[in-house]
């Protein structure tokens, strides 16, 4: 059963190799400055072994940690709340005071109850002697009135039972308004930390912003991540999934957990979670919608760290020598195996190399000669020729700009990438997070899962579409 799983996550890792490529394919064609010439982008064979290095080739999601259990606290309707005795980021222990209601009305309406108490009563004093009265007029009655008293009786008696249906009803109303009062104070059910108060004035405040209720306290300890992602991207995000979650301070510094399923029932409803792409025929909105990572473990996460996140295709997991996805090696079941590679002067050449060992769970072969991890190589594709001109790609980015329409071209209308791979759909304009226009700013991270390329010039990491900070 694991080496199934490792398998599968083997073949994830092509996939990703291959989508990335044909991303680059459709929209890396044109070369910066609008020239129609024919460049092969090459990527470093480092890169190409080290895919969740923030180079592109796997995509990373923003994050936060936040506890697994939240209790919401909702203000009654028909309460005011007088006084709020926390404030946002105070520990609280359980039974602790953290509000209370103005209990001023419920005095009156406890007052009012009481002196309809009292009303009620008195009618069923009456009420009681009447038919008392009735009943002993009846007995020395003629036969003529008998009939009349019976009807004054049962009258009477239906009556009595009504006033004493209503006393009922207002002694569970008097000591609900006698309770209220003497639990005016609402204190916390749990040990943690108070989240967010929405008290509808300017002090209010969360540390996210998408809880509704009027208080919510988090516990302290088993943490979980809460990612985004838009739903033009969705499918990248697979339950079950193996990540790794880095530090956004220390890259070096992670976490192992899995991915769980995108939470469609509750995207993103203010204007920090919609997300605008530009087509041709305009520009349209995306919502983002929340999905959870659960980890292996916590230790020396905080609560409100801002993290990334990335799938785990076993690039934490260092390989003594050169592996490389066996997509890359041209003839590789034959005697004389080949990479296109840059021979160092801005030109493609093909070069034979010595295959080691293969993979079988990976699907890689070791490059036992003929590569450096300095090399810079491209995916072979139709059209490729020994001296065309190369230039080094970034995030990801391989293969021809502007390839010759010989009929050898990959065509992506076939059925090897139609959308029901989940292939073709990832692919159009408006699916290709980040891209505005046809403009990328390649050294940004989208929240919601758009790829994160090199720190700028000063170690900072930008976040595309978010107001979360590095932390």
């Amino acid at each position: 059963m694991k080496k199934k799983k490792i398998i599968i996550t083997g073949a994830a890792v092509v996939a990703v190799v291959v989508i990335g490529i044909g991303a680059w394919a459709l929209f890396g064609r044109a070369s910066s400055d609008g020239s129609t010439e024919n460049v092969v982008y090459v990527n470093s064979v480092d890169n190409l072994m080290n895919p969740g290095s923030g180079n592109g080739a796997v995509n990373r999601f923003a994050g936060v940690v936040e506890t697994q259990k939240q209790v919401d606290i909702q203000q009654s309707q028909d309460k005011t709340v007088k006084d709020i005795y926390v404030e946002v980021g105070q520990e609280v222990s359980k039974g602790d005071p953290l509000f209370s209601y103005d209990t001023e009305k419920s005095q009156e309406d406890l007052e009012k109850a009481k002196l309809e108490l009292e009303r009620i009563d008195n009618n069923i004093g009456n009420k009681q002697n009447e038919i008392a009265a009735l009943e002993k007029e009846k007995k020395s009655a003629g036969n003529d009135a008998q009939l009349d008293y019976t009807m004054q009786i049962q009258s009477a008696q239906m009556e009595l039972k009504q006033s004493e249906y209503e006393k009922k009803s207002k002694q569970v109303e008097i000591q609900k308004l006698q309770d209220s009062i003497e639990n005016c104070q609402v204190t916390s059910e749990i040990d943690g930390v108070v989240k967010s108060i929405n008290n509808g004035n300017q002090d209010s405040y969360s540390y996210s912003g998408d809880s509704q209720a009027f208080m919510s306290i988090i516990a302290m300890g088993d943490f979980r991540i809460k990612c985004k992602v838009n739903e033009q991207n969705i499918a990248s995000v697979t339950p079950g999934q193996a990540v790794i979650v880095h530090s956004r301070v220390d890259d070096s510094v992670t976490w192992k957990g899995t991915m769980g399923a995108v939470d469609t029932e509750n995207p993103g409803n203010d204007s920090n979670n919609g997300y605008y792409f530009s087509s041709g025929d305009g520009s349209t909105q995306s919502n983002s919608y929340p999905f959870y990572i659960e980890l292996d473990s916590s230790e020396g996460l905080m609560l409100g760290q801002h993290v990334y996140v990335e799938a785990d295709y076993g690039q934490s997991e260092e390989k003594a020598g050169i592996w490389l996805d066996e997509s890359f090696i041209c003839d590789a079941d034959t005697d004389n195996p080949y990479v296109w590679v840059d021979d160092g002067k801005g030109k493609l050449e093909k070069r034979s190399v010595t295959l080691g060992q293969h993979d079988d769970e990976l699907f890689q072969y070791e490059i036992a000669d003929g590569l450096s991890k300095d090399d810079m190589i491209t995916y072979p594709e139709d059209g490729l020729k020994e001296g065309m001109k190369t230039a080094a790609g970034s995030n990801g980015q391989m293969g021809q700009s502007n390839p010759v329409a010989d009929g050898n071209d990959m065509d992506f209308s076939n059925e090897d990438y139609s959308e029901e791979d989940g292939f073709g759909s990832d692919l159009s304009d408006e699916n290709m997070d980040g891209v505005d226009s046809g403009e990328m700013n390649q050294e940004d991270l989208t929240e919601d899962g758009m790829q994160q390329n090199e720190s700028n010039a000063d170690g900072s990491e930008d976040v595309i579409g978010g107001t979360e900070d590095a932390q």
